[in-house]
């Protein structure tokens, strides 16, 4: 059996971040009249032109693959998101292009069938990505047309539970009772996240890898250059911001524990990243962020779901043969606080550990679903870089109860 080859992470972009329009576009965020497929096209075009200002050597027709992940492939994110954003973006025609959708997991996913083709000898370079307009498309907006034509749709009676009676909040606040988290601890750990965020912002660590986004609506030129929604506050008034956050509502559980301070944000945005085999990175001189040393995927209970990311780890961190204590970043969506606090404690680590999403999260910065997993995953490898770290660890959770995760190590 030939050998398999090293993948490593060359470069790694996002887009800023826009609040959703998902309860109407006159509420919406500063990306909201966008396209998605603009959107990923200028991402990707981002991503390419930083590699081409690296390597005079870099060839875009040497692109074998770009694989996208997204959820709700309905209206411009539909009809193979993917090969339209590459052709968007420029990219040869004769890369190909595909959409990966894994729930949250999609974006991340998307990575691992780009690492799985270079390690097999199938591609030399592979651009993954992913992008979600939440704004146009909510979670379960594709299944929605066929339910509401009343089409034939075959869901088990176990899968129409899961997608049509108890959503992902809900699962968190079965969590967060089995578990016996209180309301303070759940927000806390959502003041935690927008803390690192702020001060990730602060440090310039975000815009070192934002791609700004120009388009027009209605004839007026918008350009989006930051994120939209950091609270400050959390930063200049941690208690008052706390205060705060015990009186917000808790919309999946009357006198509930999860709130909007301890979910993660309803976003738009994409994100890119660039992975090669390590032979053509160091034939076009590329000095590579970190390689990827296992990727795993596992399912779990579908109700409560949210906490098959431990098998997930566990898997991962067996065939990179490493230990969480060995992680320097230990990267979890933040799809809510409740499994996060669950994974901490099953995996062994602190609930509140530094290594923990240092650059803040999605509660913080939000959960545009496809792109979720590359986003987080750059900044994980950006960060991992910037403190001379030697290795880290992704995880998602998804609807259904998937899990997946993905451990990387200096190079």
């Amino acid at each position: 059996m030939a050998k398999l080859r090293e993948v490593v992470v060359i470069d790694a972009v996002r887009s800023p971040i826009g609040k959703s329009g998902w309860k109407g576009m006159e509420k919406g965020g500063q990306l909201c009249q966008a396209s998605a497929q603009e959107l990923m096209a200028n991402t990707l075009r981002g991503l390419l032109d930083r590699v081409h200002a690296k390597s005079p050597k870099f060839d875009e027709r040497e692109i074998e693959d770009v694989i996208i992940g997204c959820l709700s492939q309905i209206g411009e994110q539909g009809s193979n998101l993917g090969r339209i954003a590459s052709l968007l973006a420029g990219i040869p025609k004769e890369a190909a292009g595909c959409t990966v959708n894994q729930y949250c997991n999609a974006g991340l996913k998307a990575i691992h069938i780009g690492a799985h083709e270079i390690m097999v000898g199938e591609a030399d370079i592979v651009v993954c990505g992913g992008v979600e307009l939440m704004s146009h498309y909510g979670m379960g907006s594709d299944i929605q047309v066929a339910l509401q034509a009343n089409y034939p749709v075959r869901l088990s009676p176990r899968v129409k539970e899961v997608a049509l009676a108890v959503p992902q909040g809900l699962c968190a606040e079965m969590i967060s009772e089995e578990y016996g988290h209180t309301r303070e601890e759940l927000e806390r750990f959502g003041l935690w996240s927008m803390q690192k965020a702020v001060q990730a912002e602060r440090n310039g660590w975000y815009a070192d890898h934002i791609v700004p986004f120009e388009f027009t609506w209605d004839g007026v030129t918008r350009r989006v250059e930051k994120d939209e929604g950091l609270r400050p506050r959390a930063v200049e008034d941690p208690e008052g911001y706390l205060a705060d956050s015990m009186k917000l509502p808790t919309p999946f559980k009357e006198n509930g524990r999860v709130s909007a301070g301890s979910s993660s944000r309803i976003v738009d945005g994409a994100a890119a990243v660039i992975l090669m085999s390590a032979e053509k990175a160091e034939e076009l001189e590329l000095e590579p962020l970190c390689r990827i040393a296992s990727c795993a995927v596992a399912g779990g209970e579908p109700v409560p779901m949210l906490l098959a990311p431990i098998p997930a780890v566990r898997k991962a961190l067996k065939r990179a043969g490493k230990t969480i204590d060995e992680m320097d970043i230990i990267e979890p969506n933040e799809a809510f606080a409740s499994p996060l606090l669950v994974f901490a404690d099953e995996l062994g680590y602190d609930r509140f550990d530094p290594r923990i999403n240092p650059t803040g999260g999605a509660i913080a910065l939000g959960h545009p679903i496809g792109a979720s997993g590359v986003l987080y995953f750059g900044e994980m490898v950006h960060h991992l870089k910037r403190i001379k770290g030697r290795a880290g660890v992704q995880m998602l959770c998804g609807g259904g109860g998937l899990g997946i995760a993905t451990v990387v190590e200096a190079v």
